[in-house]
């Protein structure tokens, strides 16, 4: 055997051959039947669960007879939680990430983990799922071989900015927006953008009682 056949490491810091790893898991956004084989399957072996409100996601996980570890990961305390989960994937534990609905990171907490994550060198692995403003631009009947997502609007401070900075858009644009807040919202995009600029609502999507409106 030749001596550069093989390599072998003289510390674990120096590849992640000792690693553990983080998956990205989606879940459901109204419908548990579409929550996935694979997905069930990576919560049961995960070693930790980060879930975003164990009161919610303990439905989801009860309901699929998942008992592993959770623990709560949230925007209000990522930031002092990331390193702990770091260096627990580093030591070799898997980590499922989830939120309370959807994919992890898209308008719920997920970038800094994934972010720390890919600095440290650590597989992240986010599986295909469930995702609200897919299915909502699919049915609107508005283009969609282009698009741009704003997610959340600021509700106060800076959102008279962004509506500004986003009038020259042609795309279709993708809020997410709270329904307290619909009317509201509605009367800013028609002074912003046109009162002719066509428009769609999409709510309780993926359940029985989803419901599509359109102005076209």
């Amino acid at each position: 055997m030749h001596l550069n056949s093989f390599y072998i490491c003289s510390s674990i810091t120096e590849c992640n051959c000792f690693m553990g790893k983080l998956y990205v898991v989606p879940t459901p956004v109204g419908n548990l039947e579409d929550m996935t084989f694979r997905a069930i399957r990576v919560l049961k072996e995960a070693d930790l669960i980060l879930a975003e409100d164990t009161r919610t996601s303990g439905i989801l996980l009860k309901h699929f007879e998942i008992k592993n570890a959770m623990q709560s990961h949230h925007k209000f305390n990522e930031h002092k939680t990331v390193e702990g989960i770091v260096n627990r994937i580093k030591a070799g534990e898997t980590v499922a990430l989830i939120s309370d609905a959807g994919t992890p990171g898209i308008s719920d907490p997920g970038f800094l983990i994934v972010r720390e994550c890919v600095k440290s060198g650590i597989e992240v692995q986010c599986l295909p799922g469930a995702t609200a403003f897919v299915p909502a631009l699919v049915a609107s009947g508005l283009p969609d071989e282009r698009f741009c997502f704003e997610g959340f609007l600021p509700q106060k401070k800076g959102r008279v900015t962004r509506l500004t900075s986003l009038q020259e858009e042609k795309r279709t644009m993708i809020f997410y927006e709270s329904p307290y807040r619909l009317v509201k919202t509605l009367t800013q995009f028609a002074e912003f953008f046109g009162a002719e600029r066509p428009v769609s609502v999409c709510r309780e999507i993926s359940k029985f009682t989803k419901k599509v409106f359109g102005a076209h």
